[in-house]
């Protein structure tokens, strides 16, 4: 989400431009219907400072009963219209600008779901959320406040100054004449304007980032007394953010004085030239008034516009950030070609392939691995020997810079990942828990799984008898990331998940490492029950849980540097020998060991 460097002018006309045709085109209807509204309103606002020469020449000077309830009648009349079309207008526009922002908070989750893994390691969880939100908030001023707030006020302007120049079009003339001189500082205000927001969002987003890492890690930060810093680092930005906020406030309340000081200016010419004019006998004191009125009403708007320049900014510079998240392409994509993967034996292959996650460090040089259709397959080797990024290649998480991954000598790049993804089930030692019910948390592997089914798995997974035993049994909430549960209950939950989905292909990432030993025990034998058939891919430290296993790849530094079962490897005293002899030294070898 890095920020585009376009001119000022140039990125304003594109925001807004985007922001009516894909925000306001859908409601087209009744934006027409509020601009009529707009229209109708303004004009009987015209009407009415109008209706003022009359009221003055005819029932003041001349004193003409006559015109009396007429005049008046015609005045509460234009008064009650306006009043019914400001109704119809604030009610159209304010249900399209809801509905806008709506449908672009929407829409941005939806494309944040289709964007890659890569995407959320590269911004931070507090940036992404702040997208979601502070952007959102600031682009309603841009969408209800200001794109809506400008047709009101511009056509009101326009028939006011119509109704001045109808009166007196030289004293229009030296009026409007002055107004020009605050577009300058009015632009300038625009783009600092636009500047302290895109600071201020972004800094919002850091400090999200700040306090969700406080909160989350917050056994952490007591465990090590770092209460302290941690408020001062919150403090800092709080404080940065105060200073933005108030440098805003400066700049959104600039436009106003500014506009004060040449409306006076403009009334005081109006006094000094049209009074003239008035003493000479060259127009009446009600066309006088007439015009004065009209200026007066003019007034507003024009110093509403004024000011729309600060706010638009303020809300384009969020939805310029907006838009470059929706405007970021997914990087991994389904072929045109695509075909659904079709698993009759399960067998995977990795043939010479390369993975970088930063373009740079190779994770994983030229790797093959097999893991033979319905067989049990482990990864094992030293911590950053790219066993999870293999685990990560499978799902197309990432995309391999060279080489194949084939499923069945289907290369996983020529098929739907929808597809794909169905076949595999993951178990990873980061586990995610939704603040949910048990019951919703299991039914996440499976959708429209039936109660029956998501018991059964809870049972093979060893989860049950803990489940029943909460006060609200299933439909227990477990709370924020399963903070509620203990770290082997919430293993124990995802492997159920797992098992409910029932995939051909499993991929366990360290799926026993929170449990007992007894919950161990209980869950590495429902899990042998469930490999039988399958294609399993798992990663252990604890060589103890693999040496069972039908084929054992030892990696280091990206590369498969032994393969074979476990006699094999003990035999070929090697790194997995090695490895083996560091972890049982002080423990009597398992047996069949």
């Amino acid at each position: 989400m890095s920020k585009q460097k376009i001119s000022f002018d140039h990125s304003t006309l594109v925001l807004v431009r985007r922001l009516l045709k894909e925000g306001m085109r859908p409601y087209l209807g009744k934006v027409v219907l509020a601009v009529l509204c707009m229209v109708v309103g303004a004009g009987a606002n015209a009407g009415y400072a109008l209706l003022m020469d009359p009221v003055v020449n005819k029932i003041f000077t001349e004193r003409q009963s006559d015109f009396l309830w007429p005049l008046g009648l015609a005045v509460l009349g234009t008064f009650a219209l306006k009043s019914v079309c400001n109704y119809g207008e604030a009610v159209f526009l304010s249900k399209v600008g809801l509905r806008v922002i709506a449908d672009m908070q929407s829409r941005l989750f939806a494309h944040l779901m289709r964007l890659d893994v890569a995407f959320f390691h590269a911004n931070s969880t507090g940036r992404i959320l702040s997208r979601l939100t502070n952007d959102i908030s600031q682009m309603r001023f841009a969408v209800s406040d200001a794109l809506t707030g400008a047709g009101k006020d511009a056509s009101s302007l326009i028939f006011l100054v119509g109704a001045m120049f109808y009166q007196d079009w030289r004293l229009s003339a030296w009026t409007f004449f002055i107004f020009p001189i605050a577009i300058l500082p009015i632009a300038k205000l625009g783009r600092r304007m636009r500047k302290v927001t895109d600071n201020t969002q972004e800094h919002l987003g850091q400090l999200t980032t700040y306090l969700e890492q406080a909160v989350q890690g917050i056994r952490v930060v007591k465990a090590y007394g770092m209460e302290d810093y941690e408020k001062a680092k919150v403090h800092s930005l709080v404080e940065m953010l105060q200073d933005l906020t108030y440098k805003a406030a400066r700049v959104r309340s600039a436009s106003s004085p500014i506009m004060e000081l040449l409306g006076g200016v403009a009334i005081t010419v109006v006094i000094l030239y049209g009074g003239s004019r008035v003493i000479s006998g060259e127009t009446t004191p009600g066309a006088f008034f007439s015009f004065i009125t009209a200026l007066m009403l003019a007034y507003r708007p024009l110093k509403s516009l004024a000011s729309l320049n600060t706010n638009l900014q303020a809300g384009l510079a969020a939805a310029s950030r907006t838009f470059q998240v929706l405007d970021a392409p997914p990087a991994i994509l389904d072929r045109p070609d695509a075909k659904d993967l079709v698993v009759l034996e399960g067998n995977v292959r990795f043939e010479g392939v390369f993975f970088t996650y930063d373009g740079s460090k190779a994770v994983l040089d030229g790797i093959d691995l097999v893991a033979p259709g319905g067989k049990t397959v482990a990864l094992v080797g030293p911590s950053g020997a790219g066993k999870s990024t293999v685990l990560n290649l499978l799902p197309r998480f990432f995309e391999v810079t060279d080489g194949h991954v084939q499923v069945d000598g289907q290369d996983i790049r020529t098929v739907t990942m929808a597809s794909l993804r169905a076949k595999m089930a993951l178990v990873s030692q980061e586990i995610t828990l939704f603040d949910d019910t048990i019951r919703a948390n299991i039914a996440y592997g499976r959708f429209g799984a039936t109660d029956e089914e998501i018991e059964a798995a809870a049972r093979s997974a060893a989860a049950h008898d803990f489940i029943v035993s909460l006060p609200d049994g299933y439909d227990t909430v477990v709370g924020e990331r399963g903070l509620n549960l203990s770290g082997g209950q919430r293993q124990r939950l995802a492997i159920a998940r797992a098992m409910l989905k029932n995939a051909p292909i499993l991929l366990l990432d360290e799926a026993t490492s929170a449990l007992d030993t007894e919950s161990e025990r209980q869950v590495q034998t429902a899990l042998e029950h469930l490999m039988k058939g399958r294609t399993t891919i798992v990663i252990a430290h604890r060589l103890s849980t693999v040496v069972n296993a039908d084929l054992i790849h030892v990696m280091d530094r990206g590369r498969v540097v032994e393969s074979g079962d476990h006699a094999t490897l003990m035999a070929h005293d090697g790194i997995y020998a090695r490895l083996y002899a560091m972890q049982f030294a002080d423990e009597p070898l398992p047996a069949g060991a």
